[in-house]
């Protein structure tokens, strides 16, 4: 009998199995052996949303009008709810009707925006280190990917100069990402209108991928409060950190009517809306007082200190600057890699640091520990990398 030979697509071999989702493969075999991993790697926040916004869900649940389509673009509620968010905290005015559109997770309008703004061979801006899912939408939508650095030495902005010599006639996106991921580097007014003339100059879309704004920042900032950025830029945003809904998949793109015009030509190609009490529990989220962010920031604040401290036992360097539910810090000059001195700690004090290198080459050096366990798996993993270093088991 002839057997059929069914190949994927050529755009497959662009793109691999997303990192995290073999090495959590990997963890849960060693719990199945009975090796305890504790994971600090996966920014999962594991606290709750509010108990108003989780009794807002299960009382629309119940009503049986609610569990039919719903539009493409969201609820006017939900809509409504974006728009007086980002006037309270960033000062920013956003037309509900044309300028916001509802998303399942910031990350589903990475993909949305590639497919509706990029031809293939177009040229895409994705900063190294950066967010992988920007390089690999990028190469799903038949991009070139081409890096800007990020340093260090730099603040890990920019170098602006470099972006005058890289981009050319064929680079279409420049993806940004402030408040920084992995990095936690905030975002400045100064830094952004430079990006945003650059954007302007050369006629590049530039989208401002923000979800970790209220994240141990005192400053939320969005790309359009800079002059003229409505013209040129995107932005993305989502309740999955601000708000302890990670698996609720909500978020947002603004934007231009013209720009949110092109997603929902995608977008609406790929879903069928979004569950109803689902947006209306994301409404009570967004209309949440300071004291909402203020509690969640007491708990990461006391969970940094002691990721800080972790990475003082392994003769790490962080700033304590940084914003986010991560810490990034740079290995001892001794070791070789993130990579290998990741491993190093999985395997020797079964604690799972997420290595930099995942990132882009740029964070090799790097590891990024995350805030989301609480304080007592911190201490535990602590504990864990105490003991084996003053064991001399290094």
């Amino acid at each position: 009998m002839t057997r059929a030979n069914i190949e994927p697509a050529k755009r497959i071999e662009k793109v691999e199995e997303y990192y995290f989702s073999s090495k959590l493969r990997e963890i849960r075999e060693m719990s199945r052996q009975g090796i305890e991993v504790i994971n600090l790697g996966i920014g999962s926040p594991d606290l709750p949303p509010s108990q108003e916004v989780i009794d807002t869900l299960m009382d629309q649940a119940y009503l049986p009008g609610n569990h039919g389509y719903q539009p493409y673009t969201g609820i006017q509620e939900l809509r409504d709810a974006f728009a007086g968010w980002y006037l309270k905290h960033y000062g920013v005015k956003l037309d509900p009707a044309s300028e916001i559109l509802p998303l399942m997770g910031s990350k589903e309008g990475i993909m949305h925006i590639s497919m509706a703004f990029i031809n293939q061979g177009d040229k895409v801006l994705v900063p190294n280190p950066g967010y992988p899912a920007y390089r690999s939408a990028s190469a799903l939508a038949g991009a070139e990917t081409v890096d800007y650095q990020l340093m260090e030495d730099n603040n890990w902005m920019p170098d602006m100069d470099s972006l005058e010599h890289i981009a050319d006639e064929g680079t279409r996106l420049m993806w940004i990402n402030y408040p920084n991921m992995p990095t936690g580097r905030a975002a400045d007014h100064e830094s952004l209108s430079r990006i945003v003339d650059f954007a302007t100059r050369h006629n590049i879309l530039l989208v401002n991928d923000n979800p970790y704004s209220f994240i141990l920042n005192d400053d939320p900032t969005s790309i359009f409060s800079v002059e003229g950025a409505m013209d040129v830029a995107i932005e993305l945003n989502s309740l999955s950190k601000s708000h302890n809904m990670a698996g609720w998949r909500i978020g947002m793109a603004a934007g231009k009517g013209e720009f949110i015009q092109y997603i929902i030509r995608v977008k609406s190609n790929m879903d069928s809306g979004m569950f109803k009490p689902l947006q209306l529990a994301a409404v009570r989220a967004l209309n949440a007082d300071g004291s909402w962010y203020n509690k969640q920031n007491t708990v990461y604040l006391e969970r940094r200190k002691m990721v800080w401290e972790i990475f003082d036992l392994l003769g790490c360097e962080y700033k304590p600057e940084q914003t986010g539910m991560f810490v990034w810090a740079r290995i001892p000059v001794q070791e070789e890699s993130g990579k290998e001195y990741a491993e190093k700690i999985l395997q020797e004090a079964r604690v799972f640091i997420t290595p930099g290198f995942i990132f882009g080459s740029a964070g090799n050096k790097y590891l990024r520990a995350s805030l989301c366990q609480p304080a007592e798996v911190i201490e535990e993993a602590k504990q864990r990398i105490r003991k084996i270093m003053e064991n001399g088991e290094w």
